[in-house]
């Protein structure tokens, strides 16, 4: 499966609708996001049951600043909705095979349960990146 290119009017049904979403956020001036896109793509083609997502975050500010991105390349992975991993930097192709095996590996009933535990801390505290990506999904969906 190829890479996607991922925009503000789709952010938030590709997360919701799918199972597993990779996303990376990038610049075509970034030197270590030049350097990661091949991995990307190779990863996408071993990997049909993983979504993976482009953002250019030059074309697409404001959707990196609602996900609270500072530093780029900046990978994240959703599973079943929420995000379960945030890192910038490169990754070289065997760490980003063993994320996406632990990804995979994740009990959805067990992240749905512990974002939700999270979601009520948060109520109390100030928002933070994972909100701003929760809180753009919803937006993106309407809820």
């Amino acid at each position: 499966m190829a890479t996607k290119d991922l925009t503000l009017e789709e952010f938030g049904s590709t997360v919701a609708e799918n199972d597993t979403v990779l996303v990376d956020f990038w610049a075509g001036w970034c030197g270590p996001c030049r350097q990661f896109a091949p991995v990307f793509e190779a990863a996408s083609e071993k990997h049909d049951d993983v979504v993976f997502a482009k953002v250019d975050t030059e074309d697409q500010q404001q959707l990196a600043a609602m996900a609270g991105i500072t530093s780029i390349p900046t990978l994240m992975a959703f599973r079943g909705g929420v995000l379960v991993f945030s890192q910038a930097g490169a990754l070289p192709g065997t760490a980003l095979e063993q994320l996406l095996e632990q990804v995979k590996g994740l009990d959805i009933a067990e992240v749905h349960r512990l974002a939700e535990e999270q979601q009520g801390q948060q109520d109390e505290a100030e928002p933070g990146q994972d909100e701003a990506v929760q809180s753009t999904a919803d937006d993106v969906n309407g809820r």
